[in-house]
């Protein structure tokens, strides 16, 4: 069975409600796309960090819940698990704010405990990671990520790159610039979004990582929903519809890569894949919170 390593920081989330409160729950890119992974049938781990506190076993017994590997789950004594807070407009559109500077998931390519874990990445058939995983080590700890995945790849591995860009996490841009195209360089499949790389390079985003589509499939999203995927020569356009009643947008380009790379690994075209991937993302945004109710599953 394929098997899939999801690398990042799963934090604990504090969504705001219409009337002021907070209802607690918990989210982070990589891990929400681990947990759609999981639902929809691929076998899947999550490598990061946590601390040994009673939240970071909460999370451990919420990720076996929903069928997540979590022996790759370094626990670091005295640290905690990151904390953000979604605000959300009457559109659906949230804001984040976050603490997370000393979270435990930041140590994880520096602490000598992790070796293990780190060595075994390589033996996963498919890596996947983001552009906030990256901002997470620093310069060692990414230099260390990027041999790793570059190891895993001269082994037959696969490495799946998500931009998710996110400008607070990145306080000099050309750092940035850099560590993203080491990832574009090292990754199989790219997926991405005009609004991150318009952000991250300026207007010549898209064409900076059309220069990689030679060697990587690549998954481009616009902001109309539409979705191009260019894979083996082929240029392919597939419309996503909006959803009619949005209410969080939270998650939606983190269950459209679950739900397209899912499809790939079951040896569905690019086409498929994009279009499954819309229909997750169009219900997942009808509910707060980053991970939607599994009966509600489409």
């Amino acid at each position: 069975m394929t098997r899939v390593a999801c690398i990042g920081e799963c934090m604990i989330e504090l969504r705001e409600e219409a009337d002021g409160r907070l209802c607690r729950g918990y989210g982070g890119d990589t891990f929400n796309t681990a947990v759609y992974l999981a639902r929809l049938g691929t076998r899947t781990d999550y490598i990061t960090a946590l601390g040994d506190d009673s939240w970071s076993d909460e999370l451990i017994a919420a990720w076996d819940a929903e069928g997540i590997g979590t022996q790759r789950v370094l626990r670091l004594p005295g640290r905690l698990p990151g904390l953000y807070i979604i605000q959300t407009d009457p559109k659906g559109e949230r804001r984040f704010s976050y603490w997370r500077e000393t979270a435990a998931a930041r140590l994880l390519f520096q602490a000598p405990e992790a070796e293990s874990i780190i060595e075994a990445i390589g033996t996963y058939d498919l890596v996947y990671l983001s552009g906030i995983s990256l901002s997470l080590y620093g310069e060692n700890g990414r230099e260390r990520l990027f041999d790793v995945l570059g190891n895993a790849r001269s082994k037959g591995r696969r490495v799946a790159f998500d931009t998710n860009f996110r400008p607070r996490g990145w306080p000099d841009l050309d750092v940035a610039r850099t560590a993203f195209r080491q990832a574009f360089e090292c990754a199989d499949i790219i997926l991405a979004s005009t609004e991150d790389l318009d952000l991250l390079f300026g207007g010549n985003g898209v064409d900076e990582l059309l220069t990689f589509s030679d060697r990587a499939e690549i998954v481009l999203k616009y902001p109309d929903l539409t979705g191009r995927v260019l894979s083996q020569g082929e240029d392919v356009v597939v419309p996503g519809k909006p959803a009619e009643d949005v209410v969080d947008t939270t998650a939606a380009g983190d269950s459209f890569a679950a739900a397209y790379l899912n499809a790939r690994l079951s040896g569905q075209d690019p086409r498929s894949a994009a279009a499954a991937g819309h229909r997750l993302a169009g219900q997942v945004v009808r509910y707060r919170g980053a991970i939607i109710p599994r009966e509600a599953m489409p």
